[in-house]
């Protein structure tokens, strides 16, 4: 639960000059998995969409004193997918579709962040398996609350797509759409 009233974004000390700055504490902020979620859409029979989740995952931010040193990582359990049908989801598991046993994880690492106020880009490599590609997340940043026990959050809504062609997983054309999109929603808990 949080207080509305002690929303707050800390005030930037940079100068025109310096480098920009995430308007975020530096240091380490925790990952808070218990209020963030990684969901997935794809179309099916080019008609309409299976939507899903990936309930295992972890990611960390790191805020350094310009966006240059800051940085973000997230890992995907793959073999956690839900789709709400457990059979459709022993499916994508198996070796034809995802084959976790070879593709156990799906990796982020940031390689640039830009933007200001609320719209932010976290640009970075992807990687499914052995597969590495560049993806782009559109990052809605939304702002900093202070919770009931003092601790401060920080929120973020993230957007983004890749081709599943790209990564090997082109099983199924025809029955499954070849662009999957992602959504993100993280929370942090700033460093004491």
């Amino acid at each position: 639960m949080t207080n509305a009233s002690h929303r707050t974004t800390p005030p930037t000390t940079a100068s025109p000059l310096a480098a920009p700055a995430l308007p975020l504490t530096a240091g380490r902020w925790a990952f808070d998995p218990m209020h963030s979620a990684v969901g997935f859409t794809i179309r099916h029979l080019g008609i309409s969409k299976v939507r899903g989740r990936f309930n295992e995952f972890r990611a960390e931010l790191v805020v350094g004193d310009s966006l240059e040193t800051s940085s973000v990582t997230a890992t995907v359990a793959l073999a956690s997918v839900d789709t709400g049908n457990a059979d459709r989801d022993a499916h994508v598991r198996a070796a034809d579709l995802l084959d976790v046993e070879k593709r156990p994880t799906m990796g982020f690492r940031s390689t640039r962040i830009t933007g200001e106020g609320e719209d932010w880009t976290l640009s970075g490599e992807l990687t499914i398996g052995d597969v590495t590609r560049p993806i782009d997340f559109a990052v809605e940043f939304g702002g900093v609350i202070e919770a009931m026990d003092g601790s401060r959050h920080a929120g973020f809504d993230a957007t983004g797509e890749f081709r599943r062609g790209d990564f090997g997983l082109g099983f199924a054309p025809g029955i499954l759409g070849d662009v999957v999109k992602v959504g993100l929603e993280m929370q942090f808990v700033e460093p004491r």
